[in-house]
């Protein structure tokens, strides 16, 4: 479905700008023209295997696109993956999806049992010998993504070809979306932030998508604003942070009408002076990764939340004063984890709501946020599951416990934060280095503290507000 929907698409815009990095640019047409190329290379290398499943992990950029239209052009099923996840995460990945290829950078720690075949573009291609017993996919799924959830390690989550589309039409309709516009995206395409807002909601409509890749500074943001012409910007906060960190921003931005953040909070003063500087409102993105895109705020300036439900979605939440847990129905729902079968069932009533990890009310129809109940951080737009990282902890020498957390740090901004139980002695550092050779970088407890052993209630669970209160005096060690 997927294939035929972008194929009409592609070939509908014909020399309209499609795609653009720092490096190369590609209409339409050229964008349908290299991802042909690329199926056809994809397909030799798969010979023989049912429904290939293609990793790809990757920085932003055109080949990306290209890699990702093209493995469905091939008939395979993409698996977008964080660049940033760590060695071990990707192994893990590859063997309990049972992957078959890997489209990947150079500098990627690529498991050791592949074997590298021919580039694909400026990426190259890893071979995976077959996995015995690998799940079976779903039948009608068509591309599959990753998220945090509570099993300490990261969920597969499986969408059928409707969901996908279906999710970037709401967006599109929802946002008036139109050819008009030039999405400058630097969020990373595999989360869904970037994918449903700026990937195949761009295409659908005829926009253009323009990438942004590297550090983020102001300096480099800013330049390319003005250089692309950009209409909307999507990124996470430290993005934000970065324009607004020497108290005045980027400046006014004609042609700059939306600018998203993941629905990570954002600091009230970062949110005051970008929009003092640009004269464009900054708004919070809320979605959940087994759903798609949910929200909207029409204008950001008076609305109470984090906007109205999108088309084709459904909301439950508390009353004022009253919060309870937010459950969502949409057309852009998951069908289910790869890897972790049953899980996402039971998270979905009878009624087809999902139940999500955040607490909050209605207010005027907008979604007001007030908590989590679950063990899953978000730091800065990444969703960090506490379960996998105080387990990666727990197994570095000399640790006897762990607890992850979130805290907030001395510059009152969100932290992620580990309590261990060790011997005085213990050096924080060690647990860290375990912790980076294993996960993602943005998975790294960025304050640490070490106690004798961890206060625990009588019912097993850690004494949360006593951990935190350790974190009220700053120390030596950040």
């Amino acid at each position: 479905m997927l294939t035929d929907i972008l194929a009409g698409a592609l070939r509908e815009h014909g020399d309209a700008p499609a795609v653009a990095d720092r490096h190369a640019a590609l209409t339409y047409r050229e964008l349908d023209a290299a991802a042909d190329r690329h199926a056809t290379g994809l397909g030799a290398l798969l010979t023989g295997r049912d429904r290939p499943r293609v990793g790809i992990q990757a920085a932003n950029s055109t080949d990306y696109v290209v890699a990702y239209l093209a493995a469905l052009r091939a008939g395979c099923v993409p698996f977008l993956i964080d660049r940033a996840a760590g060695p071990q995460e990707t192994e893990g990945i590859q063997r309990d999806c049972g992957l078959d290829l890997l489209v990947h950078e150079e500098a990627t720690p690529v498991p050791g049992h592949g074997t590298r075949l021919a580039a694909l573009g400026s990426l190259h291609v890893t071979r995976f010998p077959g996995v015995p017993d690998r799940p079976e996919l779903h039948r009608e799924t068509e591309v599959c993504r990753f998220t945090s959830g509570s099993t300490g390690r990261p969920s597969c989550i499986e969408f059928r070809g409707d969901a996908v589309y279906r999710a970037a039409v709401n967006w599109a309709e929802g946002t008036r979306l139109s050819s008009r516009d030039t999405i400058l995206c630097f969020a990373s395409l595999s989360n869904g932030l970037a994918f449903n807002t700026s990937l195949l909601s761009a295409f659908l409509v005829g926009a253009c998508l323009r990438l942004g890749s590297g550090l983020p500074t102001a300096g480099a943001v800013t330049r390319t604003l003005r250089d692309s012409g950009a209409t909307r910007l999507i990124g996470f906060p430290a993005l934000y942070e970065s324009l607004v960190r020497n108290g005045s921003g980027p400046g006014r931005l004609p042609e700059l009408r939306m600018a998203i953040s993941s629905a990570a909070p954002l600091n009230p003063r970062t949110k005051r002076l970008f929009e003092e500087s640009t004269g464009v409102p900054l708004q919070n993105y809320y979605g959940i990764a087994e759903a798609g895109p949910l929200t909207y705020a029409a204008d950001p300036r008076t609305d109470p939340g984090l906007g109205q439900p999108l088309p084709g979605v459904e909301l439950r939440a508390g009353a004022a004063g009253e919060p309870g847990v937010v459950s969502v129905r949409s057309q852009s729902m998951g069908t289910r984890y790869l890897n972790a079968p049953g899980a996402l069932e039971r998270r979905i009533d009878r009624d087809g709501f999902y139940r999500t990890g955040d607490v909050g009310h209605l207010r005027d129809g907008s979604l007001v946020l007030t908590g989590r109940t679950s063990q899953v951080i978000n730091i800065g737009g990444r969703k960090i599951d506490a379960v996998e990282v105080s387990t990666a902890l727990a197994g570095a020498p000399g640790v006897d416990d762990a607890v992850v957390l979130e805290i907030t740090d001395r510059h009152g901004t969100a932290a992620l934060a580990a309590v261990l139980a060790g011997a005085p002695g213990l050096d924080p550092a060690a647990p860290r280095r375990h912790v980076a050779e294993r996960l993602a970088p943005y998975k790294v407890p960025s304050l640490v503290r070490i106690v004798p052993r961890i206060p625990r209630g009588t019912s097993g669970k850690p004494a949360t507000a006593e951990l935190r209160r350790l974190f009220d005096t700053p120390q030596d060690f950040q």
